[in-house]
């Protein structure tokens, strides 16, 4: 069986990486995932869906990011690999449900790379000359917007090439450069015109009622943003101390980012011109190309609409570039869990980089960015997918706690057995809210990786004259809470409220509290069906190892341990 894991091989292939990642540069990472492309559209899209209610979208995403997040940062620190988010899942429940979970996070991941570029043409097609305005037809990408955003994809894939320490350095560079315009920006607009009758006219705080708030958060590029705190997470196996420093990169990158994107809300609301708004019926008629960039034009703020230009292109290169280097470590995590051919783990001994991965990566981005050539139709891909991957962790944390209840957790919150429920209830809300046929869209998405995993747990033993049935059982088993999970929340999304696209079979607010109440059960289930796999058999045995080889080192220096003798048993 494909999930009968190879120690020796799988610790091989992490001795090449560098642990070079301290606390500031694995900030820097997660940071620079959530403010790329995001903060120069974001505002605008929400504000379209919710109008001035958007300022508490960016809020309940944060809430939710930062519930999920902290039963990821346990996860994180237990289990210092690459590509962690693709692991979890497949430790906790097997080959099933490990792979439904490692396919949405990598689809919802790699898909951002494409997205990055798109954001950058499109910004640039508000410069005014003729072959910049030819690169966007107002909707997507022309040839030309789709050729340029093709360099910008190869640009990413070659400052990932050579090395990680080149990556950290130029990653915390522009980081720096990406808070501080974000920030600049939010300012300048507030002193140029803070107009506070745009919320009291036009439709008032929630002209689109508040259930166009949820949807905001699901749709308008809000999850995309805040999904960068799993960057951290995927280069864990590079953290010079992973117990220490994940999770305060990962919580220290929301907390940051949230405020910068309340205070770019709240500047967009109130620097849009009053007349503009009322020429176009509302919020949901706004139509900036690059909004930002023309409300500071709007108001004569030219070096300003300069800067965001600039920034255009070093914020999203800058998240475009991190998501290409976890994307690699993410796909050769998923190679480690037995679903991707060999050559996809191999990391280069000289620069500590999966370059093979990489380069599977840059011809998916490739594909599509052929077919999704808009920023828009890009987030709200992004957005449920994200969402789909997101419920792993909770059901995951809370069923290693059960299964191996005395491995090492350099992070463990007492209150994991209340944050994980309500995580799995947020995470199930916000799936609700990205709307139907949008959810079911994405979980036939979440199907068409399924003949993959068919292939490496079926296809491949029968060709090799194996019967695998009999070990494959346990894994369909404990896999098949996530596979009814998701054709419930599909049924639930269809039926549901017409506030989220539904056929309106369920009153509102009962909608919400079904969906609830659908997110406890399946927790539940899950943390039921978890199982001692050999995924987890084998980890346990590494970590074991590692801390046996930890403390023998630290025995030798000290004089003590090997010098007397004496070896630390394995496990101690």
């Amino acid at each position: 069986m494909s999930t009968t894991k190879n120690p020796g091989a799988e610790q091989g292939s992490h001795s090449h990486y560098r642990r070079s990642l301290g606390t500031i540069a694995l900030t820097a990472t997660g940071l620079g995932s959530i403010i790329g492309s995001g903060w120069l559209f974001g505002a605008e899209r929400a504000a379209a869906i919710a109008g001035p209610a958007a300022i508490l979208a960016w809020i309940i995403g944060a809430l939710v990011a930062l519930t999920i997040a902290l039963t990821y940062s346990e996860l994180g620190a237990m289990f210092p690999k690459a590509g962690g988010m693709v692991r979890y899942g497949q430790y906790s429940h097997g080959s099933l449900a490990g792979y439904l979970a490692a396919w949405a996070n990598w689809i919802a991941i790699v898909s951002v790379i494409p997205g990055e570029a798109t954001a950058s043409v499109q910004y640039m097609s508000s410069w005014d000359f003729g072959w910049a305005q030819a690169l966007y037809d107002g909707k997507e990408l022309t040839g030309s917007g789709v050729g340029l955003a093709s360099i910008l994809l190869i640009f990413y894939f070659f400052l990932n090439w050579f090395a990680i320490s080149l990556f950290a350095k130029t990653n915390t560079a522009i980081t720096v450069f990406k808070v501080v315009v974000p920030v600049l920006t939010a300012s300048a607009l507030m002193l140029a015109h803070f107009d506070t009758s745009n919320i009291a006219h036009h439709g008032g705080f929630t002209p689109n009622g508040w259930s166009s708030v949820f949807t905001a958060v699901a749709v308008s590029g809000i999850v995309w943003a805040y999904n960068g705190f799993q960057s951290p997470l995927n280069l864990a196996a590079e953290a010079r101390n992973p117990g220490k420093s994940l999770p305060k990169a990962v919580v220290s990158s929301i907390i940051i980012a949230l405020v910068i994107y309340v205070a770019l809300q709240v500047a967009f609301l109130m620097a849009v011109p009053g007349d503009k708004l009322g020429a176009s019926g509302g919020w949901a008629g706004l139509g900036f190309n690059s909004p930002l960039a023309d409300l500071a034009v709007a108001w004569g703020l030219n070096w300003l609409a300069l800067l965001l230009y600039a920034d255009a292109f070093v914020s999203p290169s800058g998240t475009g570039m991190i998501y290409a280097a976890t994307t690699s470590r993410m796909i050769q995590g998923v190679q480690e869990n037995g679903h991707l051919p060999g050559v996809f783990g191999r990391v280069d001994k000289k620069t500590g980089v999966p370059r093979p991965a990489l380069l599977l990566n840059l011809v998916i981005a490739f594909l599509f960015l052929a077919v999704f050539r808009g920023w828009g139709s890009l987030a709200e891909i992004v957005s449920v997918a994200t969402v789909i991957s997101y419920i792993t962790g909770p059901v995951a944390v809370m069923s290693l706690r059960r299964l191996s209840p005395d491995l090492k957790r350099p992070v463990k919150l007492r209150a994991m057995p209340v944050i994980a429920p309500i995580a799995m209830i947020f995470g199930s809300l916000v799936l609700y809210w990205g709307r139907w046929p949008l959810t079911g869209k994405v979980i036939l998405i979440m199907a068409v990786g399924l003949p993959v995993w068919a292939w490496y747990e079926i296809g491949k033993p029968l060709t090799q004259g194996r019967k695998p049935w009999a070990a494959l059982l346990p894994h369909l088993k404990a896999g098949a809470w996530m596979v009814a999970y998701l054709l419930v929340m599909a049924a639930v999304s269809y039926l549901g409220g017409k506030d989220f696209g539904g056929k309106g079979y369920l009153p509102e607010g009962w909608d919400i509290l079904l969906v609830a109440v659908i997110a406890l059960a399946f927790y539940y289930w899950g943390v039921r069906s978890s199982w001692r796999n050999p995924s987890l058999v084998t980890v346990e045995d590494e970590l074991a190892a590692e801390e046996s080889r930890a403390a023998d080192e630290t025995g030798e220096a000290d004089g003590t341990g090997a010098a007397e003798g004496t070896k630390a048993p394995v496990g101690a």
